[in-house]
C-alpha cells in the first residue's frame, strides 16, 4: 500500500476543491471579505506539515490537539462570542507558526472550544495572531443536537485529534482526513436520502395522529409534520455517536411496529435476553415527543398567530424552561439506549423508537446470505455486488435478519468507529458505508 503524507495530503486538499460548490460559495465569501482564500501549495504544505508534526508531540504528558483556521483576524468580531458568537483574541505581537508554538498554545485553545488564528503575512511566512473562542456548540452538527452555534468563515480549518491524525475542512463543511497514512473522503451521509426519511414514516405518522387529536378544539399554533423526523434523526445520530464513543461497538435494530409482540414472544429472528415489560418507560420516546410537540403548540398558540406553522427552528432557538427540560430528557434516553448497546448482543427497538429490549441474539436458522449489494450512493441507486465470507459474525447475522424481515433496518457500530447501515433494498439486502471522518475523530 502506498502511504500519504502532509505534501500528498495538501495537494488533495486543493484538487478536492476545485470546482465544487464549496469552492464557489468560498470565492463569495473572500469577495466579500468575509473569508482569506486557500494559499499557494508550497505554503499550504508547510502548514500541514507543521500541523503534522505538532500531533507528534506531547504537553507535560497530554496529547497535543487544536484546531487552526487560516483566516484574518479581521473575519472576526471582538464584542461577541460564545455560545453565539466567535470571539477574537489578538496577540499583540504574532507568534511563529512552528510545531513547538503549537505544542505550547493548543492547552489554552482547548480543541472543543477555541481554534489557533493563522494568516500569510506580505512575504508568505505563516503567523499566529491569537485565539479564536468558539465555544462546544459546534460538536452537535457530529454528536446530534439542538444548540444554534456559530458558524465559522468559509477558510480552511484544520483539526489534529492524535498522533499523526489530521482532518481538513472549509468552514464546518469536512473535506478529508489524514490517518494511518491514508487520505480519507467523507463517508455517505445516510440521514439525507430517501429511505432513511421513509424509514421515520411511522414515528410521524404515529405521533401526528395523536398530536391531531389532543388539539382538537385548542387555538395551538400549527406543527410542521418534518419536525418529528428531524427530532428522530437527531435522536438517533446522538444514539451512534455516543455508541462509538464508548469504542466497544454495537448494533442497533429497528423492527416493524407490528412485529412488537412477536418479537418479545419466542420467534424465529431474534431472542432478546433482556427484554423490557410494557409501561410508559418502553414507550418513553413517544411520551416525550407528545409533551414537546404539545409544549411548543401551545407556547407559539399564545404568542402569535394560531394558524402560523411553526416547527425546528422554533424548537431549536427556544429558551422555554419546559422545552428546554425536555430537549434534556429525549437526549438522556438516547445516551441511555447507547449504554444498552455495550452490552453483547443487539438493542432491539421498533421504528416508533419503542424500546423491546437488549441483549438480542439474531436466530442462526436464519437463511443465510452469500451476496449483498453496497451502496455507491446515498439513496443506493448505484451499487456493486459483495460476497459475504470476509466479513464478521455480527455482520452476516445482520445480513440474514434483513433478509428474512424485509422493512427491517440494522446499524452495526464497529470499536473502530465505522458505521454500516443495512436494509432490504431493491430485491437484495444492501449496506451502506458511513466511515467517520469528522473531525472528531480520534
Amino acid at each position: 500500500m502506498k502511504y500519504s503524507y502532509p505534501e500528498d495530503f495538501a495537494s488533495f486538499i486543493l484538487d478536492r476543491l476545485k470546482g465544487t460548490s464549496l469552492l464557489m460559495n468560498r470565492q463569495r465569501a473572500v469577495d466579500s471579505g468575509v473569508a482569506m482564500g486557500l494559499p499557494d501549495l508550497s505554503v499550504l504544505e508547510h502548514l500541514i506539515s507543521v500541523c503534522y508534526q505538532a500531533s507528534l508531540l506531547r504537553e507535560e504528558e497530554r496529547p497535543v490537539r487544536f484546531r487552526v483556521i487560516l483566516c484574518e483576524q479581521e473575519c472576526f468580531d471582538s464584542e461577541v462570542g460564545p455560545p453565539i458568537g466567535l470571539q477574537r483574541l489578538v496577540f499583540s505581537h504574532p507568534r511563529p507558526f512552528r510545531e513547538l508554538e503549537l505544542q505550547r498554545v493548543s492547552p489554552a485553545a482547548n480543541f472543543y472550544r477555541s481554534l489557533v488564528g493563522v494568516r500569510v503575512d506580505d512575504d508568505g511566512k505563516l503567523l499566529i495572531w491569537g485565539i479564536i473562542h468558539s465555544g462546544p456548540r459546534w460538536i452537535q452538527t457530529f454528536y446530534g443536537g439542538w444548540e444554534t452555534s456559530p458558524r465559522l468563515p468559509l477558510s480552511l480549518v484544520i483539526g489534529v485529534t492524535g498522533p499523526g491524525r489530521i482532518t481538513a475542512g472549509l468552514g464546518s463543511n469536512i473535506i478529508g482526513s489524514l490517518n494511518g497514512g491514508r487520505i480519507h473522503i467523507p463517508s455517505l451521509e445516510v440521514f439525507d436520502s430517501r429511505w432513511m426519511t421513509e424509514s421515520f414514516t411511522a414515528i410521524r405518522e404515529d405521533l401526528w395522529s395523536r398530536h391531531m387529536k389532543d388539539r382538537e378544539g385548542k387555538s395551538w399554533a400549527r406543527l410542521d409534520q418534518d419536525f418529528v423526523r428531524r427530532i428522530a434523526r437527531q435522536v438517533l445520530k446522538r444514539i451512534i455517536s455516543s455508541v462509538r464513543n464508548s469504542q466497544h461497538g454495537g448494533t442497533l435494530l429497528l423492527l416493524p411496529p407490528e412485529m412488537a409482540s412477536e418479537l418479545l414472544a419466542e420467534n424465529q429472528y431474534v431472542t432478546i435476553k433482556y427484554p423490557f415489560i410494557e409501561e410508559e418507560p418502553r414507550q418513553r420516546f413517544r411520551t416525550l415527543m407528545l409533551s414537546i410537540m404539545k409544549t411548543l403548540a401551545e407556547i407559539y398558540g399564545r404568542d402569535m398567530e394560531p394558524q402560523r406553522m411553526v416547527g425546528w427552528h422554533e424548537y431549536i432557538t427556544s429558551k422555554h424552561e419546559k422545552l428546554s427540560f425536555l430537549k434534556e430528557a429525549i437526549f438522556e434516553m438516547g445516551h441511555l439506549i447507547a449504554d444498552l448497546a455495550s452490552v453483547d448482543g443487539a438493542v432491539v427497538l421498533t421504528k416508533q423508537m419503542e424500546m423491546l429490549g437488549f441483549g438480542g441474539e439474531i436466530s442462526g436458522k436464519l437463511d443465510d446470505v452469500l451476496k449483498v449489494k453496497k451502496a455507491l450512493d446515498a439513496d443506493g441507486e448505484r451499487t456493486i455486488w459483495e460476497r459475504t465470507e470476509d466479513v464478521g459474525t455480527r455482520h452476516r447475522s445482520v445480513y440474514r435478519l434483513c433478509n428474512g424481515i424485509r422493512h427491517a433496518l440494522a446499524i452495526v457500530i464497529s470499536q473502530d468507529g465505522d458505521v454500516r447501515f443495512v436494509k432490504w433494498k431493491d430485491g437484495a439486502v444492501t449496506h451502506w458505508d458511513q466511515v467517520m471522518t469528522s473531525v472528531l475523530d480520534f
